[in-house]
């Protein structure tokens, strides 16, 4: 049986080489370019029934030349922001994704981009490698209230590491949750009026998109800070940025965007109150194996269904 790593980037291609010769010797892997094109995927793929796509969009009119094309196993959870899972299920496409692999590395992203907003780090490293002395006061964050919005895998492993710094942990859900220890689940109204900081913890679907929208930025505290390490579209993009430059967000600690790669000139790398990460919140070697790993176990499931 034959499965596609369209766009593996070299140490995932190292990993899936290694872990798919141990634990699934049946499938035959190949690899396409690590930085290829939607329109290339149907010759790449070359009637495999399966792909494993790990950033790259999967329109359904290039889906419809993916001949023999039946599964596709996603490396995330973020499968909407590269394609429509319902309008593959419709021509018999089946959309797998991967849960709770990335938690703690997406967490400890998160807290270190709230360090970066609150004390300034990227501004006075950039200032010293120009020459220049720029000291800034930053904000303690032990004692500060941390607010977070959508309350899943990552934003418990993020409320375990605030509540190792001495922060009180906000949340709401979409889904009422309650009993968490050290987390105090509150109405969105009250978490944005209340937390010097927020993070954004929703998965992204029609009704998440836009989320924080202005009315909703313009309820936070002033000079609050933000990070996103979820989804770029969770965020009203053009009212974040006139947030930041009002100061009604003090800073913003972004790992995701609206559209990626970010493009050269966005106008976020032109203000000095953002700092910016490449979409690689869950990427380290340890999320790297179990995403991997758990690649593979669809792939174990999805092989007898096809035989």
């Amino acid at each position: 049986m034959r499965a596609v790593f369209v766009d593996a980037n070299a140490a995932l291609r190292d990993l899936a080489e290694a872990i798919g010769a141990a634990e699934l010797p049946a499938l035959e892997l190949s690899f396409g370019d690590a930085d290829i094109a939607p329109d290339a995927l149907p010759a790449a793929l070359a009637g495999a029934p399966i792909a494993v796509i790990d950033h790259t969009a999967l329109p359904i009119e290039v889906a419809r030349r993916c001949s023999g094309l039946g599964h596709v196993v996603f490396l995330g959870t973020g499968a909407r922001s590269y394609m429509d899972p319902e309008a593959l299920a419709s021509i018999g496409i089946e959309v797998h994704l991967i849960k709770g692999y990335g938690d703690t590395a997406v967490a400890e992203c998160t807290i270190g981009l709230l360090f970066a907003a609150a004390r300034g780090f990227v501004a006075m490293d950039r200032a010293m490698r120009d020459g220049r002395w720029l000291r800034s006061e930053g904000t303690q964050l032990t004692g500060k209230t941390l607010g977070l919005i959508g309350f899943g895998g990552i934003a418990a492993e993020v409320a375990r590491l605030a509540n190792g710094l001495g922060m009180k942990v906000l949340a709401w859900n979409r889904t009422p949750r309650s009993g968490v220890a050290g987390v105090e689940f509150v109405e969105l109204d009250t978490l944005l009026a209340a937390s010097d900081a927020v993070s954004m913890h929703l998965l992204l679907n029609d009704e998440t998109r836009g989320f924080l929208s202005m009315p909703r930025i313009a309820a936070m505290r002033r000079g609050a800070l933000l990070v996103n390490t979820a989804r770029g579209a969770l965020v009203d993009e053009a009212a974040m940025v006139a947030a930041l430059r009002s100061g009604q967000i003090g800073h913003a600690g972004l790992d995701v965007f609206a559209v990626e790669p970010l493009p050269p000139g966005h106008v976020l790398t032109t203000l000095t109150n953002v700092t910016l990460s490449a979409h690689s919140a869950f990427r380290t070697p340890e999320a790297n194996r179990r995403l991997i790993e758990a690649a593979f176990a669809h792939c174990a499931r999805i092989v007898p269904a096809l035989r």
